[in-house]
């Protein structure tokens, strides 16, 4: 189901996306919002799709064919074994396994992270439909995101094409760029929980127990869309991270975020009571696949490393300045007479 989702959207022209600091980064963001709404899992492959576009354009590799659906499998994560050779005709091939691959078998290509010989990490383009590529068995125990078909993936010498330079995909502006395209996808999905509590009380059957958790669901969300709203001013001002701030802004977008999606799962639940979750399979899944997809972050780590980041500046809160929030235009009113 979700493989014919994300075709449906290559084929149509929805997955393709504004870049990141084009000066339309929140398009780009608000568009990954509405897949996640729609679909959640399919648009968790979208986007590393989207992304994968972007990667390519911002360190020099071939583009995107038509018809191509790429993947990103960039993480570092235990069990990893890929490691690069070069031929004695200057080839390069990619053995070993890689852990938590989205779309292992119904993705065309993928950009594939691995170790050269040297110890530095790189990242190769991998066509998928290479016979010495192979999924492996599915260990997926958890309904949440099932259908994005994330198993391990193991190469045997494969042939693979560089991108970009060594190290040079993880310290340039983009990698931060990408993980608010992350955040905004989890906030497309909490918006997907949260309608059952909308709905109800639109409906007028709310009592004040469920206004009180719409009340802070909607605050939360509000929230989390301003953030991330901010972010894509402040990528648009600055594509290439001259500032130095990428890292930070991802990371507080991220935490702002993920911290409006435990408080809208939580308080939908509460407020609506098992009923929706038992009764509702579009809603329950939606729960499910929210629960999964935002646990991709370790919350204490992410919230730890932005406090080794903001820890060195001086002791204050972020001033308001920081956040360049789009502004909306004014609309003449007559006075009252």
């Amino acid at each position: 189901m979700t493989a014919g989702v994300v075709k449906h959207w290559l084929d149509s022209g929805k997955l393709e996306l504004p870049l990141p600091g084009s000066g339309a980064t929140a398009q780009r963001w608000q568009r990954l919002g509405e897949l996640a709404h729609e679909d959640l899992v399919a648009a968790r492959i979208a986007m590393a799709h989207a992304d994968a576009v972007a990667i390519l354009d911002e360190l020099g590799g071939k583009p995107v064919q038509h018809a191509q659906l790429w993947a990103v499998w960039d993480g570092a994560d235990a069990g990893d074994s890929v490691t690069a050779a070069t031929t004695h005709d200057g080839a390069v091939t990619l053995s070993g396994t890689k852990q938590w691959c989205p779309g292992a078998s119904f993705c065309t290509h993928a950009l594939v992270a691995g170790t050269h010989p040297d110890g530095t990490r790189g990242l190769f383009a991998v066509s998928l439909w290479d016979t010495t590529v192979r999924a492996l068995p599915s260990e997926w125990a958890n309904p949440g995101m099932a259908g994005s078909d994330t198993r391990a993936v193991r190469f045997t010498n494969t042939s693979a094409v560089p991108v970009g330079d060594p190290d040079g995909y993880r310290s340039r502006p983009g990698f931060w760029h990408r993980a608010i395209g992350a955040a905004a996808c989890w906030f497309g999905g909490a918006r997907a929980v949260a309608e059952p509590l909308y709905e109800l009380s639109a409906s007028g059957a709310a009592d004040e127990h469920a206004l009180v958790h719409l009340g802070a669901v909607d605050a939360a969300l509000a929230g989390a869309g301003a953030v991330l709203g901010a972010s894509a001013g402040q990528i648009d001002a600055d594509p290439f991270d001259r500032a130095g701030q990428a890292e930070l802004l991802a990371r507080r977008v991220r935490a702002v975020v993920a911290d409006a999606v435990d408080e809208t799962i939580d308080r939908v639940g509460r407020a609506l009571g098992p009923v929706q979750l038992c009764r509702n399979e579009i809603h329950a899944r939606r729960v499910a696949d929210l629960s999964i997809y935002v646990r991709q972050i370790h919350p204490e780590r992410e919230l730890a490393a932005l406090g080794a980041l903001v820890a060195p500046a001086a002791p204050a809160a972020p001033a308001a300045t920081t956040l360049r929030f789009p502004t909306r235009r004014r609309v003449s009113r007559p006075r009252p007479a």
